[in-house]
């Protein structure tokens, strides 16, 4: 029986190191929206605030419904309500907030709203350009947007040592939706510049720290204490 020389053991370890490929700092997903529709959740049919991803995804499938994908969506009151604008399956169920100056990343400007329109089409929009709620199915409220018109947002400083677990969501021009949270601490300007190499002309924070995503096979955060999710789930 021939033994492998060691040009061929070599070849190996080299193929081998082919394969293991080293994780990337940021955990994404994408997603067209006409194919695989988004959804938002804040409280379950009795009023309680699911909370958390592994209480949606116990929720789904006790629909029938399996999570493939889920997502903190944005920042949220003490009693884990929505901070800003938040519709759900047509319905408003908190007014947008248009307060221009105010504490916290919220209030940064531009923030904005990331939704889905009845016809399946997803956006970002600044809170300035969001003055239709008019076919509307969800939308999230939040800030500040990562990249509005393809630029990076202005207030954003290169190499800041302001470092957080951050997630957000942009729209890509042929309309596929970008999720990411990143696996490691990471700067605003750092994170948005990410979005903008993805393609999308629009992104928007959602949250930082306290950020959770069910992606399998990259990222599967299910605990939390978390005001509205998304969600993406098969079997509707």
């Amino acid at each position: 029986m021939m033994r492998p020389g060691p040009f061929l053991a070599t070849a190996a370890v080299v193929l081998l190191c082919a394969f293991a490929q080293e994780p990337t700092p940021i955990a994404s997903r994408v997603v067209d929206p006409q194919r695989e529709p988004i959804t938002m959740h804040w409280k379950d049919k009795q009023g309680k605030v699911i909370g958390n991803i592994g209480a949606l995804k116990a929720m789904l499938h006790a629909q029938g419904q399996q999570l493939i994908f889920g997502m903190n969506g944005g920042m949220y009151t003490a009693d884990h309500g929505p901070v800003g604008l938040y519709i759900e399956n047509g319905r408003i169920l908190h007014r947008i907030d248009r307060r221009t100056e105010g504490r916290g990343n919220f209030h940064m400007q531009p923030n904005g709203v990331f939704g889905v329109y009845t016809d399946g089409t997803a956006f970002v929009k600044t809170t300035a350009a969001m003055q239709d709620m008019r076919d509307v199915r969800y939308a999230t409220q939040s800030g500040p947007m990562l990249v509005a018109g393809g630029i990076v947002n202005k207030n954003f400083t290169p190499g800041s040592k302001n470092l957080h677990i951050r997630n957000g969501v942009g729209v890509r021009s042929d309309g596929h939706v970008v999720f990411a949270i990143s696996r490691e601490p990471v700067n605003f300007h750092d994170f948005a510049t990410w979005f903008k190499q993805q393609g999308c002309d629009n992104a928007l924070y959602l949250d930082g720290a306290v950020s959770k995503a069910y992606i399998p096979e990259q990222a599967s955060g299910m605990d939390g204490e978390l005001g509205v999710l998304i969600a993406v789930a098969t079997g509707w």
